[in-house]
């Protein structure tokens, strides 16, 4: 028994002993593994190289929806949204009138872009206007334009913007409404496309352009999604379409309330929610900046509808439909430079501050001057497109649109202050370009086809007079 235990303790001694050093050696080298780590290395950066492909597909795939329904939402401000916008607001004798000026447009707009008007804005990298490399569309397909949109097709880049030139020449029909006749109207809106938007949009948004601030820009203004390109080019445009062709019949001594604020509040409610295309599809991707642009568009819309409502308010001791809806788009249009720079609470600000401006504007300064804007596109486009695009110097953040690089300030707010001065630059080139432009172009229009219908039509109605139709019949 003893020897057994002696044995035993032999035998543990040992195995203990030997333990160490079996795990100080290290594991002989499989023959196989040796021969295909090579090829499994491979294999891993082959599966990574593929990730990466499938997810920059789905980047692709996700901007390129988001960016079509933010096309078909902008072609929405002008048709139903702005015809229904204008069409309430006129007389009933001219609603079908100011509807086809709009309709129209979608049309003849579309054809000029295709033609030569996208590459004048977006071809070449000229300081004042493109040239003529995508004529015709030539070379314009589902590869993307890495100076523009590096995740979207083309195609996709092209048709959104179309949408932007389709709207605006709409505006100015705002000031000209029941009084300029159809033809002129098509002649004024080809030449004033070509020889003040397509500048302008190149200048602002164009590589190269005089305006760009992100494309080499001799003095970079910000203009998220068209304050200057837009709302002060076609609101200025449209007052001196108003001074030029003088007041409609009977204004301002007979009364020419709306004849269905229905339609315009329904067409209110369009615009505003189209908006959200217009603004925050200018990030031109379904990211961050997309969702930036669409609350800062949300909120500048909803400031002002409040703030025109109690300027109204005060003076007359109530808030009307009219003003509501006419503040919101006052809020829109002023938000639509900064909606990309912008945090929330400056959204807010801006929205405040341009209802009330601009409700100051449609019924003090329009009576001051005494001109005939019909249906107030200057007061709401020029005037909201102008303090709009000055509040954007000021309010602009870097951290919400690191536009000039990461750590570089952008506006007031980042202790960039010159960058009020770059903006008011851009205004006055908006305001310049407008103004001359469009006073050049009404003189040919009006040596062409005339610009004004004769005082019987316009007593009779444009309805009748320019399309042989009414919008209404009344007959039992």
């Amino acid at each position: 028994m003893k020897r057994m235990g002696i044995l035993c303790s032999c035998i543990l001694t040992l195995v203990l002993s030997s333990l160490p050093l079996r795990a100080q050696q290290p594991p002989a080298a499989s023959p196989a593994a040796s021969a295909t780590s090579p090829d499994a290395a491979k294999a891993v950066a082959d599966k990574l190289n593929q990730l990466d492909q499938r997810v920059t597909a789905a980047q692709s795939a996700a901007d390129n929806a988001w960016m079509l329904v933010s096309a078909a939402l902008v072609l929405m401000m002008t048709g139903p949204g702005l015809a229904l916008f204008y069409g309430g607001l006129v007389r009933h004798k001219n609603v079908l009138a100011i509807m086809m000026q709009s309709f129209a447009l979608m049309a003849l707009i579309t054809v000029l872009w295709a033609l030569v008007g996208y590459s004048l804005c977006f071809g070449g990298s000229g300081p004042v206007i493109g040239n003529f490399q995508f004529a015709m569309l030539r070379g314009v397909g589902v590869v993307p334009n890495a100076d523009y949109a590096a995740t979207i097709p083309q195609l996709t880049f092209m048709v959104y913007q179309l949408m932007f030139a389709v709207i605006t020449p709409a505006l100015i029909t705002g000031a000209t409404a029941e009084r300029m006749k159809f033809s002129g109207t098509l002649l004024f809106m080809t030449l004033w496309f070509l020889l003040v938007y397509a500048p302008m949009a190149h200048m602002v948004w164009g590589k190269g352009g005089f305006l760009n601030a992100s494309l080499g820009g001799r003095f970079p203004t910000l203009d998220f999604a068209g304050g200057t390109v837009v709302h002060i080019t076609s609101g200025v445009s449209a007052l001196v379409c108003a001074l030029y062709m003088g007041k409609r019949v009977g204004y301002p001594k007979q009364p020419m309330p709306p004849h269905s604020m229905v339609l315009s509040f329904i067409g209110a409610c369009l615009l505003w929610v189209g908006w959200f295309g217009f603004n925050a599809g200018s990030a031109l991707s379904s990211g961050g900046l997309a969702s930036s642009a669409f609350v800062a568009t949300h909120f500048g819309a909803a400031a002002a509808a409040l703030s025109w409502s109690a300027a109204e308010w005060l003076k007359t001791g109530r808030a009307s439909a009219l003003g509501a809806i006419s503040g919101a788009v006052a809020g829109l249009v002023a938000i639509t430079p900064a909606a990309g720079f912008v945090d929330p609470l400056s959204a807010l600000g801006i929205g405040f501050v341009a209802g009330a401006f601009c409700y100051w504007m449609v019924t003090k300064f329009k009576a001051m001057f005494g001109y005939d804007d019909a249906l107030d596109a200057f007061g709401v486009h020029g005037a909201g497109g102008t303090i709009g695009a000055l509040l954007t110097g000021i309010c602009a953040r870097m951290v919400i649109n690191p536009i000039y690089g990461e750590g570089k300030p952008v506006g007031g707010f980042d202790g960039h202050w010159g960058q009020v001065g770059n903006q008011l630059m851009g205004i006055l080139v908006a305001w310049v370009l407008a103004i001359v432009g469009t006073f050049v172009i009404l003189k040919i229009v009006d040596a062409v086809t005339g610009v004004r219908v004769t005082e019987d039509q316009e007593i009779e109605g444009l309805d009748i007079t320019q399309h042989g139709e009414e919008a209404y019949n009344l007959e039992s």
